[in-house]
C-alpha cells in the first residue's frame, strides 16, 4: 500500500509482465490506468478512457511509440496528446484532445506509478528481485495475519515461514495486489519456485481469513 515513506507511488506491475509494444490494465488510488510500453521500451501510464467514446485504452494496442484505442483507432503519445485520427488522416488533432497521464518509473524490475504529488522517486529495493505477481482476494489485515508479520512503511510484508521472501503489497478495491520478491542471494530457479509456492500458501490463508470475517 502507499505509505508516507513511499510518497504516493504505487507498485502497479512487474517489468517482466509488460514486454515491448503491449498495454495492460492497472490500478492506482486515483483510479484505473492503461499501463503500456512502446516499441522502443518506454513505459507510460495513461488514463484508461479514450476521450472520443469512452472505450478503455487498456483494451487497445501499441504501435510504435503510441497507444491506440481499439474502437476507432485514435492514437495518443506518451505525453497524452492525440496524434492520429484514422478517419481523418490529413487532420492534425487539436491540442485539446488528450488523455491524462501519470508519472511512471521503473526500478529493480518493478513499475511504479505516482498518484498525485509523489516523492521524488519510488523506493528502490536493491537487495530484492521480483518473482511474480498475484491477486489476493483479501485486505491487507488478512494478508498480514496469513504471513505472520506486519506490513512495513515501504509496503513489504515478510513471510514468517520463509523470511527471505517479501510481499510488496498494494490494497485495491476488494483485493490486494501482491508482487512476490526474494532476497538477491535466493534467486535460483528452485528458490523462485519455493517463493512462489509459499506466496500461494499465504494467499489461500489470507482469503480463508477474509471469508471468516465477511
Amino acid at each position: 500500500m502507499p505509505s508516507d515513506t513511499a510518497g504516493s507511488w504505487t507498485p502497479v506491475a512487474l517489468s517482466a509482465d509488460l514486454p515491448a509494444a503491449t498495454v495492460i490494465p492497472a490500478w492506482t488510488p486515483a483510479g484505473s490506468i492503461a499501463l503500456w510500453r512502446s516499441q522502443s521500451g518506454r513505459v507510460s501510464a495513461s488514463s484508461d478512457r479514450c476521450p472520443h467514446r469512452g472505450m478503455r485504452l487498456s483494451h487497445g494496442f501499441v504501435r510504435g511509440e503510441a497507444l491506440s484505442c481499439i474502437y476507432h483507432g485514435w492514437s495518443y503519445s506518451p505525453a497524452g496528446g492525440c496524434i492520429r485520427i484514422p478517419a481523418h488522416p490529413d487532420l492534425e488533432p487539436p491540442e485539446t484532445i488528450r488523455v491524462a497521464v501519470h508519472k511512471v518509473e521503473e526500478a529493480g524490475g518493478v513499475i511504479w506509478v505516482a498518484a498525485g504529488e509523489a516523492a521524488a522517486h519510488p523506493p528502490h529495493f536493491d537487495d530484492l528481485v521480483p518473482v511474480r505477481s498475484l491477486t489476493v482476494e483479501s485486505d491487507i489485515g488478512a494478508l498480514e495475519d496469513a504471513a505472520g508479520t506486519k506490513i512495513d512503511p515501504l509496503g513489504l510484508v515478510r513471510i514468517a515461514d520463509l523470511p527471505w521472501v517479501r510481499l510488496l503489497s498494494t490494497e485495491q478495491v476488494d483485493c490486494t495486489l501482491v508482487h512476490v520478491m526474494s532476497e538477491k542471494g535466493r534467486s535460483s530457479p528452485s528458490d523462485r519456485t519455493a517463493a512462489s509456492r509459499i506466496a500461494e500458501t499465504v494467499r489461500r490463508r489470507a482469503e480463508a481469513r477474509q471469508r471468516e470475517v465477511a
